[in-house]
Protein backbone atom coordinates (compact mmCIF):
# COMPACT_ATOMS: atom_id res chain seq x y z
CA UNK A 1 0.00 0.00 0.00
CA UNK A 2 1.47 3.71 -1.07
CA UNK A 3 2.21 6.31 1.58
CA UNK A 4 -0.17 8.10 -0.14
CA UNK A 5 -2.97 5.70 0.24
CA UNK A 6 -5.94 7.38 2.61
CA UNK A 7 -6.13 4.11 4.22
CA UNK A 8 -2.62 4.39 5.31
CA UNK A 9 -3.05 8.29 6.86
CA UNK A 10 -3.80 8.85 10.33
CA UNK A 11 -7.20 7.96 11.73
CA UNK A 12 -8.45 6.74 8.23
CA UNK A 13 -11.22 4.22 7.90
CA UNK A 14 -10.66 0.66 8.75
CA UNK A 15 -7.73 1.69 11.42
CA UNK A 16 -7.62 1.37 14.59
CA UNK A 17 -4.69 1.55 17.15
CA UNK A 18 -3.36 -1.83 18.52
CA UNK A 19 -5.19 -2.58 22.16
CA UNK A 20 -7.16 0.39 22.17
CA UNK A 21 -11.12 0.46 21.82
CA UNK A 22 -14.00 3.05 22.54
CA UNK A 23 -13.57 2.64 26.38
CA UNK A 24 -16.75 2.03 28.21
CA UNK A 25 -19.02 2.93 24.93
CA UNK A 26 -17.90 -0.21 23.60
CA UNK A 27 -19.27 -2.24 26.77
CA UNK A 28 -22.19 -0.99 26.88
CA UNK A 29 -22.50 -2.49 23.19
CA UNK A 30 -21.00 -5.72 24.23
CA UNK A 31 -23.96 -6.59 27.06
CA UNK A 32 -24.29 -10.18 25.99
CA UNK A 33 -19.98 -10.31 26.40
CA UNK A 34 -20.66 -8.51 29.44
CA UNK A 35 -23.65 -11.32 31.03
CA UNK A 36 -21.08 -14.04 29.52
CA UNK A 37 -18.33 -12.78 31.54
CA UNK A 38 -21.00 -11.96 35.05
CA UNK A 39 -22.50 -15.67 34.49
CA UNK A 40 -18.59 -16.80 34.15
CA UNK A 41 -17.70 -15.09 37.47
CA UNK A 42 -20.45 -16.13 39.51
CA UNK A 43 -19.68 -20.01 38.33
CA UNK A 44 -16.27 -19.81 38.93
CA UNK A 45 -16.26 -18.25 42.06
CA UNK A 46 -19.03 -20.66 43.54
CA UNK A 47 -17.46 -23.98 42.12
CA UNK A 48 -17.14 -26.63 44.60
CA UNK A 49 -19.13 -24.64 47.21
CA UNK A 50 -21.89 -26.00 49.54
CA UNK A 51 -23.70 -22.70 50.42
CA UNK A 52 -23.44 -21.05 47.09
CA UNK A 53 -24.69 -17.91 46.75
CA UNK A 54 -25.95 -17.88 50.20
CA UNK A 55 -22.63 -16.64 51.27
CA UNK A 56 -23.69 -13.46 50.37
CA UNK A 57 -25.79 -13.66 53.44
CA UNK A 58 -23.30 -15.10 55.50
CA UNK A 59 -20.57 -13.04 55.49
CA UNK A 60 -22.59 -9.95 56.08
CA UNK A 61 -24.23 -11.82 58.91
CA UNK A 62 -21.38 -12.55 60.91
CA UNK A 63 -19.48 -9.40 59.96
CA UNK A 64 -22.81 -7.34 61.26
CA UNK A 65 -23.08 -9.36 64.55
CA UNK A 66 -19.80 -9.10 65.47
CA UNK A 67 -19.64 -5.18 65.14
CA UNK A 68 -23.50 -5.01 66.84
CA UNK A 69 -21.81 -6.75 69.60
CA UNK A 70 -18.50 -4.68 70.15
CA UNK A 71 -19.72 -1.23 68.90
CA UNK A 72 -23.26 -1.44 70.43
CA UNK A 73 -23.56 -3.53 73.31
CA UNK A 74 -19.67 -3.21 74.27
CA UNK A 75 -18.60 0.41 73.78
CA UNK A 76 -22.78 1.69 73.70
CA UNK A 77 -22.99 3.09 70.57
CA UNK A 78 -27.01 1.48 71.25
CA UNK A 79 -29.40 3.57 72.51
CA UNK A 80 -30.65 2.05 75.90
CA UNK A 81 -32.28 3.26 79.46
CA UNK A 82 -28.23 3.00 80.25
CA UNK A 83 -27.39 4.85 77.99
CA UNK A 84 -29.62 7.42 76.86
CA UNK A 85 -27.34 9.42 74.59
CA UNK A 86 -26.28 6.21 71.84
CA UNK A 87 -27.73 6.00 68.51
CA UNK A 88 -31.91 4.50 68.60
CA UNK A 89 -32.22 1.78 66.40
CA UNK A 90 -28.41 0.89 66.09
CA UNK A 91 -28.49 -2.52 64.41
CA UNK A 92 -30.93 -0.54 61.46
CA UNK A 93 -28.30 2.05 61.14
CA UNK A 94 -25.26 -0.21 61.27
CA UNK A 95 -26.45 -2.75 58.48
CA UNK A 96 -27.61 0.29 56.29
CA UNK A 97 -23.84 0.74 55.99
CA UNK A 98 -22.24 -2.52 56.14
CA UNK A 99 -24.29 -3.22 52.86
CA UNK A 100 -23.39 -0.60 51.10
CA UNK A 101 -19.72 -0.74 52.11
CA UNK A 102 -19.54 -4.18 51.69
CA UNK A 103 -20.31 -3.43 48.17
CA UNK A 104 -17.99 -1.14 47.32
CA UNK A 105 -15.27 -3.48 48.89
CA UNK A 106 -16.15 -6.14 46.81
CA UNK A 107 -16.48 -4.28 43.72
CA UNK A 108 -12.88 -2.30 43.80
CA UNK A 109 -11.43 -5.46 45.40
CA UNK A 110 -12.40 -7.89 41.66
CA UNK A 111 -12.30 -4.79 39.57
CA UNK A 112 -8.36 -4.07 40.33
CA UNK A 113 -7.67 -7.53 39.85
CA UNK A 114 -10.01 -8.11 37.48
CA UNK A 115 -7.15 -7.54 34.49
CA UNK A 116 -4.42 -9.68 35.61
CA UNK A 117 -7.09 -12.64 36.49
CA UNK A 118 -8.44 -12.53 32.75
CA UNK A 119 -4.86 -12.35 31.73
CA UNK A 120 -4.91 -15.62 29.53
CA UNK A 121 -8.10 -14.69 27.90
CA UNK A 122 -6.57 -10.99 26.84
CA UNK A 123 -3.30 -12.19 25.29
CA UNK A 124 -5.93 -14.35 23.46
CA UNK A 125 -8.14 -12.49 21.88
CA UNK A 126 -9.39 -8.96 21.81
CA UNK A 127 -12.58 -7.60 23.35
CA UNK A 128 -13.08 -4.38 25.24
CA UNK A 129 -10.82 -4.32 28.04
CA UNK A 130 -13.90 -2.62 30.32
CA UNK A 131 -15.63 -5.37 30.18
CA UNK A 132 -14.03 -7.11 32.97
CA UNK A 133 -13.59 -4.01 35.91
CA UNK A 134 -17.39 -3.87 34.82
CA UNK A 135 -18.22 -7.34 35.20
CA UNK A 136 -16.44 -7.22 38.58
CA UNK A 137 -18.91 -4.72 39.58
CA UNK A 138 -21.90 -6.47 37.88
CA UNK A 139 -20.95 -9.18 40.28
CA UNK A 140 -20.79 -7.11 43.05
CA UNK A 141 -24.42 -6.17 42.50
CA UNK A 142 -25.78 -9.16 42.61
CA UNK A 143 -24.24 -10.03 45.92
CA UNK A 144 -26.01 -6.50 46.88
CA UNK A 145 -29.28 -7.54 46.43
CA UNK A 146 -30.08 -10.27 49.10
CA UNK A 147 -28.12 -7.94 51.69
CA UNK A 148 -30.73 -5.09 50.59
CA UNK A 149 -33.66 -7.68 51.01
CA UNK A 150 -32.99 -8.55 54.29
CA UNK A 151 -32.37 -4.81 55.20
CA UNK A 152 -35.89 -3.60 54.03
CA UNK A 153 -37.45 -7.07 55.63
CA UNK A 154 -35.55 -5.75 59.04
CA UNK A 155 -36.66 -2.26 58.69
CA UNK A 156 -40.42 -2.91 57.90
CA UNK A 157 -40.33 -4.93 61.13
CA UNK A 158 -39.14 -1.62 62.57
CA UNK A 159 -42.21 0.49 61.37
CA UNK A 160 -40.18 1.67 58.08
CA UNK A 161 -42.17 3.90 55.81
CA UNK A 162 -40.04 6.22 53.72
CA UNK A 163 -41.04 9.02 51.87
CA UNK A 164 -40.36 9.20 47.48
CA UNK A 165 -37.66 12.16 48.50
CA UNK A 166 -36.02 9.10 50.90
CA UNK A 167 -35.80 6.19 48.69
CA UNK A 168 -34.57 8.37 45.63
CA UNK A 169 -31.59 9.59 47.77
CA UNK A 170 -30.69 5.88 48.55
CA UNK A 171 -30.92 5.11 44.76
CA UNK A 172 -28.54 8.39 44.07
CA UNK A 173 -26.15 7.22 46.98
CA UNK A 174 -25.91 3.85 45.39
CA UNK A 175 -25.19 5.25 42.34
CA UNK A 176 -22.41 7.66 43.88
CA UNK A 177 -20.68 4.38 45.67
CA UNK A 178 -20.67 2.47 42.25
CA UNK A 179 -19.11 5.30 39.72
CA UNK A 180 -16.74 5.57 42.48
CA UNK A 181 -15.66 1.55 42.47
CA UNK A 182 -16.10 1.63 38.45
CA UNK A 183 -13.91 4.49 38.33
CA UNK A 184 -11.21 3.34 41.01
CA UNK A 185 -11.56 -0.03 39.69
CA UNK A 186 -10.18 1.17 36.20
CA UNK A 187 -7.43 2.92 37.55
CA UNK A 188 -5.99 0.46 39.81
CA UNK A 189 -6.49 -2.42 37.24
CA UNK A 190 -4.58 -0.74 34.68
CA UNK A 191 -1.89 -0.14 36.97
CA UNK A 192 -2.13 -3.74 38.82
CA UNK A 193 -0.82 -5.04 35.21
CA UNK A 194 2.37 -2.86 35.48
CA UNK A 195 2.84 -2.57 39.38
CA UNK A 196 1.14 -5.65 41.40
CA UNK A 197 1.96 -3.47 44.26
CA UNK A 198 -1.05 -1.76 43.78
CA UNK A 199 -3.61 -4.60 44.91
CA UNK A 200 -1.87 -4.18 48.27
CA UNK A 201 -2.36 -0.41 48.32
CA UNK A 202 -6.20 -0.99 47.31
CA UNK A 203 -6.37 -3.58 50.37
CA UNK A 204 -5.33 -1.00 52.74
CA UNK A 205 -7.53 1.52 51.57
CA UNK A 206 -10.53 -1.47 51.88
CA UNK A 207 -9.25 -1.45 55.18
CA UNK A 208 -10.02 1.98 56.18
CA UNK A 209 -13.11 2.56 54.25
CA UNK A 210 -15.10 1.63 56.96
CA UNK A 211 -13.73 3.81 59.42
CA UNK A 212 -13.40 6.72 57.36
CA UNK A 213 -17.11 6.82 56.62
CA UNK A 214 -20.36 6.87 59.02
CA UNK A 215 -20.88 3.25 58.75
CA UNK A 216 -19.95 2.45 62.72
CA UNK A 217 -20.26 5.90 64.27
CA UNK A 218 -22.23 9.05 63.42
CA UNK A 219 -21.23 12.12 61.47
CA UNK A 220 -21.78 13.94 64.37
CA UNK A 221 -18.74 12.94 66.00
CA UNK A 222 -16.45 13.95 63.54
CA UNK A 223 -18.16 17.46 64.08
CA UNK A 224 -17.63 17.24 67.69
CA UNK A 225 -14.58 15.99 68.22
CA UNK A 226 -12.66 18.04 65.09
CA UNK A 227 -14.65 20.71 64.25
CA UNK A 228 -17.03 21.62 61.39
CA UNK A 229 -14.14 22.53 58.83
CA UNK A 230 -12.95 18.99 59.32
CA UNK A 231 -16.71 17.60 58.47
CA UNK A 232 -16.28 19.30 55.54
CA UNK A 233 -13.37 17.55 54.25
CA UNK A 234 -15.03 14.10 55.66
CA UNK A 235 -17.71 15.03 53.49
CA UNK A 236 -15.51 14.95 50.38
CA UNK A 237 -15.48 11.39 50.89
CA UNK A 238 -18.02 9.91 48.22
CA UNK A 239 -18.41 7.04 50.23
CA UNK A 240 -19.63 9.19 53.55
CA UNK A 241 -22.26 10.39 51.05
CA UNK A 242 -23.58 7.09 50.16
CA UNK A 243 -23.75 5.90 53.65
CA UNK A 244 -25.48 8.98 54.94
CA UNK A 245 -27.92 8.57 52.08
CA UNK A 246 -28.83 4.84 53.33
CA UNK A 247 -29.19 6.14 56.86
CA UNK A 248 -31.45 8.88 55.22
CA UNK A 249 -33.56 6.13 53.48
CA UNK A 250 -33.36 3.15 55.76
CA UNK A 251 -32.36 4.29 59.31
CA UNK A 252 -34.08 7.45 59.95
CA UNK A 253 -37.34 6.56 59.17
CA UNK A 254 -37.28 3.52 61.78
CA UNK A 255 -35.69 5.87 64.35
CA UNK A 256 -37.48 7.68 66.78
CA UNK A 257 -35.26 10.39 67.51
CA UNK A 258 -32.47 10.86 64.86
CA UNK A 259 -29.31 13.17 64.57
CA UNK A 260 -30.20 14.24 61.09
CA UNK A 261 -28.34 14.93 58.12
CA UNK A 262 -25.33 16.67 58.10
CA UNK A 263 -26.19 20.64 57.05
CA UNK A 264 -27.04 21.37 53.57
CA UNK A 265 -26.54 17.61 52.57
CA UNK A 266 -28.74 17.19 50.05
CA UNK A 267 -28.87 20.61 48.63
CA UNK A 268 -25.02 20.33 48.59
CA UNK A 269 -23.03 17.34 49.51
CA UNK A 270 -25.16 14.76 47.59
CA UNK A 271 -24.12 16.73 43.93
CA UNK A 272 -20.73 16.95 45.43
CA UNK A 273 -20.25 13.20 45.82
CA UNK A 274 -22.06 12.74 41.99
CA UNK A 275 -19.73 14.81 40.44
CA UNK A 276 -16.50 13.77 42.37
CA UNK A 277 -17.71 10.23 41.60
CA UNK A 278 -18.00 11.12 37.91
CA UNK A 279 -14.76 12.58 38.14
CA UNK A 280 -12.98 9.94 38.97
CA UNK A 281 -14.91 7.73 36.43
CA UNK A 282 -13.64 9.71 33.78
CA UNK A 283 -10.25 10.10 35.00
CA UNK A 284 -10.36 6.35 35.24
CA UNK A 285 -11.10 5.54 31.93
CA UNK A 286 -8.62 8.53 30.87
CA UNK A 287 -5.67 6.13 32.68
CA UNK A 288 -7.40 2.89 31.33
CA UNK A 289 -7.34 3.66 27.61
CA UNK A 290 -3.54 5.32 28.04
CA UNK A 291 -2.22 1.70 29.61
CA UNK A 292 -4.50 -0.44 27.82
CA UNK A 293 -2.48 -0.71 24.61
CA UNK A 294 0.26 -2.94 26.48
CA UNK A 295 -1.52 -5.10 28.65
CA UNK A 296 -0.96 -8.37 26.57
CA UNK A 297 2.92 -7.98 26.32
CA UNK A 298 2.54 -7.24 30.33
CA UNK A 299 0.42 -9.85 30.98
Amino acid sequence: MSANSPAADDGGPGLVVPGRGGGLRDVVGSRFLLKLLVDKEIKVRYRGSVLGLLWSYVKPGVQFVVFYIALGIFLGLEQSERNPGGLPNYAIYLFSGIVLINFFSEALSNASRSIVMNGGLIKKIYLPRELFPVSAIWVSAIHFLPQIVILVVACLFAGWSPSFLQLGTAVVGFVIVALLATGLGLIFGAVNVYFRDAENLVDMLLMIATWASPVLYAWTMVRDRLGSTALDIYLLNPLTIGVESFHFAFWVPTAEQTQGLPPSFLSVWLPIGLAISVILLILGQLLFRRLEGRFAQEL
